[in-house]
């Protein structure tokens, strides 16, 4: 039997047996590409496929890391913008990989830089589908984040790739996203995102929103947001103070959460935690503003911030990018602890205003003192959205209900792959 009619022969399987997820456990493949500073994607993908194996499916993983190129000969780093585009090495390691589990479906998170989108032509030779989360802005933007000198950029999509590269937007490199800007290109024209994946997940309503505007298959693109594997259940009483948690960078928009503390007039005491490029200059900071009720906890395993975050009155998150789910949200609402945050992108769709936080406007550090004073003298309203976050949780963001919306996502696309 070929591939083309093993895969078909799994599209009906599966679609006669849609709804008895017990009885009939799918094939899936797993395809991450971890980058050299670990982030939310990869707990995503850990998380996805934990959830999976849990529920019985039998899960087998492509995983390969951009620390890889920490061991790269001068010749292979030369290579770099070549496998950037097309890498040979893992399209012939994933064909094989393909062969010898015959998934009923691929589920691909990250491809960038080693495995590059060469695998997607070779799941389409052998007549498996093809899901792909989309978890930032990569197809679209060479630096991923719309985001260039501290405020959101659209040029590339507005205007042309030229722009990323004329502002060396990856890794501060002209030559570099360059080379991002070629695959991006190289893989538009081939019409790689658009015939050779059959379903994409974006986050949030937003998300989808800008890939359809940059001509992405309104049709192919659904929303199902992350969630949180462990319930680390709702805090027993409202905390003493506000915390941060994240990486410590520009676009996270630190810089104008300790503007803002200048402006707060209450004894609120701040945590930060976290760790990132801008640390350093960020304590340096707040010690010659004074700002002593300040504290940097520096990065902590996930049992500890958690405890830091149940032990906030609110959370506080403000980016100055669009972001793609923040999990430190959600991970804010399963402990029962509303959130304020930024006014932009996908965090107002997951933050309702005045029900579960607070918005203020990117940016703005007089705006966000103003909020976080009121959030402080008023605890009882903070209760109430720290109850309706946990709610929201309950309902939207479990382990159980990820697993439904992504269950519907695969057998959706299976039955009708074409």
């Amino acid at each position: 039997m070929s591939f083309r009619a093993a895969a078909l022969q799994r599209r009906d399987t599966v679609h006669a047996t849609n709804g008895d997820r017990a009885s009939q456990p799918m094939k899936i493949l797993l395809v991450h590409n971890t980058y050299q500073q670990a982030g939310g994607e990869d707990v995503v993908f850990e998380q996805e496929k934990k959830n999976l194996q849990r529920a019985g499916h039998h899960v087998a993983t492509y995983e390969r890391s951009n620390h890889e190129m920490e061991q790269f000969s001068t010749l292979q780093r030369a290579m770099l913008i070549k496998r950037i585009v097309w890498a040979t090495d893992s399209r012939q390691e994933f064909a094989q990989l393909l062969a010898r589990e015959s998934p009923d479906v691929v589920h691909v998170h990250n491809t960038f830089i080693m495995i590059s989108p060469s695998i997607y032509s070779a799941c389409r030779d052998q007549g498996v589908p093809v899901v792909q989360t989309l978890q930032n802005y990569r197809l679209m933007c060479p630096g991923a984040l719309f985001f260039r000198d501290g405020r959101v950029c659209e040029d590339c999509v507005e205007h042309s790739l030229w722009r990323g590269i004329q502002h060396g937007c990856y890794r501060g490199s002209h030559v570099q996203t360059a080379g991002v800007a070629l695959m991006l290109a190289w893989h538009r024209q081939l019409k790689t995102y658009q015939e050779l994946v059959d379903c994409s997940v974006a986050a949030t309503e937003f998300s989808r929103g800008k890939f359809v505007a940059a001509g992405f298959d309104a049709d192919k693109i659904v929303v199902k947001p992350n969630f949180v594997d462990q319930d680390p259940g709702p805090r027993k009483q409202p905390g003493d103070y506000a915390v941060f948690a994240g990486r410590l960078s520009q676009e996270k928009g630190v810089t104008t959460l300790l503007d803002a503390w200048e402006h707060v007039h209450q004894d609120c005491p701040l945590k930060i935690v976290g760790d990132g490029p801008l640390r350093a200059r960020l304590e340096v900071q707040a010690r010659e503003r004074g700002l002593a009720n300040v504290t940097f906890c520096g990065r902590l395993s996930r049992e500890e911030s958690i405890a830091t975050v149940k032990g906030a009155r609110f959370q506080i998150t403000p980016s100055l990018w669009y972001e793609g789910f923040p999990m430190v949200i959600v991970e804010a609402f399963a402990c029962g602890v509303p959130v304020l945050c930024s006014r932009l992108g996908g965090m107002q769709e997951i933050v309702a205003d005045a029900e579960t936080g607070l918005h203020f406007n990117p940016g703005d550090a007089q705006d966000l003192a103003c909020k976080v004073e009121w959030a402080w003298n008023h605890p009882e309203e903070l209760v109430a959205m720290g109850r309706a976050a946990r709610r929201k949780y309950e309902t939207d963001y479990t382990a159980e209900k990820n697993y439904s919306l992504l269950m519907k996502i695969y057998e959706h696309t299976v039955a009708t792959y074409a």
